[in-house]
């Protein structure tokens, strides 16, 4: 199993309404749509980067109904009650078909970029994006491997016991006056177990925060 980050240029005249609106107005360069329903009369929901009066303006671009903005986390949460997503029909197609899963966020950068991850065998998501570079400029910005454990700066209960017992034997300190050594002897195991530990949850943390941006 894989985990694919694609990232796809819109031109103007088909960009979503939001993600158009976000090119052209002042004040807001990315916006995000965290959650959202699969048919139907849905609710989702979507951060911008920007106070909730922009965020406003930049909602008047869809046939929705907006239940609730909320400023918080540096920007505005929106709720909204929508029947039709307004993507792209070209685009909409491939992710209907496709045999993948697609993980929320999706980005829609001032750029012009939508970014999103998606989920399946190497196989499908090879073909999944060969069919969205036929209808649309498509680039690949990342491939993982997809973990069941969730998000990749999701711990598991040994390493998050590593890293706590690194910053007690002062292994993060600057300069370091703990040693790899001093995490096993606080965890009763091998130096290279401790070791094993400390990179596996390094790599986990260091993969959130570039997720995050």
């Amino acid at each position: 199993m894989q985990r694919v980050e694609f990232a796809v240029t819109y031109p103007e005249d088909r960009a979503h309404p939001i993600h158009g609106a976000v090119q052209t107005t002042a004040g807001v360069s990315r916006a995000e749509l965290l959650i959202w329903g699969p048919t139907g009369r849905v609710t989702s929901l979507l951060w911008f980067d920007c106070p909730v009066d922009t965020a406003r303006r930049l909602l008047g671009a869809v046939e929705a109904r907006t239940t609730e903005l909320i400023g918080e986390d540096g920007g505005t949460y929106a709720f909204l009650e929508q029947e039709t997503y307004e993507l792209d029909a070209a685009v909409l197609g491939v992710v209907a078909d496709a045999h993948v899963v697609f993980l929320p966020p999706v980005v829609f950068e001032e750029s012009g970029n939508a970014t999103v991850e998606a989920v399946g065998s190497r196989e499908a998501l090879g073909a999944c994006y060969e069919a969205l570079r036929e209808r649309v400029p498509t680039t690949i910005k990342r491939v993982r491997p997809f973990r069941r454990g969730g998000e990749s700066g999701a711990l598991t209960d040994r390493q998050r016991a590593a890293v706590e017992a690194a910053s007690a034997v002062g292994y993060y300190d600057v300069p370091r006056t703990g040693s790899v050594a001093d995490v096993a002897a606080e965890l009763d195991c091998a130096h290279s177990t401790a070791g094993e530990l400390l990179r596996k949850a390094e790599a986990a943390l260091v993969d959130a925060a570039v997720d995050a941006g």
